[in-house]
């Protein structure tokens, strides 16, 4: 569990909630129809923009803002090396069965034990990485399409608001119900697009970053271990994409 997410979201909202309350209740931002234009309106409208598996897949990507994958790298570097020492001293065949950290790294290590050379190696292990990158660039797009299309639906609704109030200026009981939908709408918009999606998306691609610069690491390792290379100077390579701190950790363990 992300607490950063988690701690976040919670207290943004119970912010504007509890200046809601202090204003003197919900009840006067809540407005069915405004919900029904903006919500609704702006699910919809996000599906139209890409195809109904990647609209709905895009949920579960959502999710990892909260229960991100969990892959340390000083920890695949740590293993990268102890395989590295089998293969020099035992040949590839040694490393059949060996545990890793992820499935990524698994095949390409089995790649290395059928007899794969470096070329094919990173061959294969590059077009997984661009896949993946296509993977998340269409789950976060549909994150964009909240943000984008969430404020839109906020001023479509505030436009209906305002031709039923101008329609209706002769009943004065219409004109309040009215206002209500074209200044909720507006909100309601900002609400989506700004606490909701927007740092979202910012997180899903931090995270999807991390996950590049991991999957990258793990190639330049196992192209090591193919050109039969020291464990140390796999080690040094990698650990040059590490943080300070992890690099310290590492050459002290």
């Amino acid at each position: 569990m992300d607490l950063a997410s988690l701690i976040g979201l919670i207290g943004a909202i119970g912010m504007i909630v509890g200046a809601m309350l202090a204003g003197g209740g919900l009840g006067a931002f809540i407005d069915v129809p405004s919900i029904l234009i903006v919500f609704g309106g702006t699910f919809f409208a996000a599906m139209y923009t890409a195809p109904l598996p990647v609209f709905l897949g895009s949920f579960g990507a959502m999710a990892k803002t909260f229960l991100p994958p969990v892959k340390k790298m000083d920890a695949m570097i740590e293993r990268m090396i102890e395989l590295a020492t089998v293969a020099r001293k035992d040949g590839m065949m040694a490393l059949e069965g060996q545990e890793v950290p992820d499935k990524f790294f698994e095949k390409g290590l089995q790649m290395l034990v059928d007899g794969a050379d470096e070329g094919k190696l990173v061959k294969q292990l590059n077009a997984e990485l661009k896949a993946m990158k296509v993977r998340h660039e269409e789950n976060q797009g549909c994150v964009k399409a909240w943000i984008d299309l969430a404020p839109a639906m906020g001023m479509i609704g505030t436009l209906v608001g305002l031709v039923l109030m101008l329609g209706n200026m002769a009943d004065p009981k219409a004109i309040g119900p009215a206002m209500a939908v074209a200044l909720l709408t507006t909100l309601y918009g900002a609400f989506i697009a700004n606490v909701l999606f927007m740092p979202m998306q910012t997180k899903l691609e931090g995270y999807t970053a991390y996950e590049v610069t991991y999957r990258q690491m793990v190639i330049e390792g196992l192209r090591g271990i193919a050109r039969g290379e020291s464990p140390r100077n796999i080690q040094d390579q990698m650990a040059a994409n590490l943080p300070p701190k992890l690099q310290a950790k590492l050459e002290a363990a």
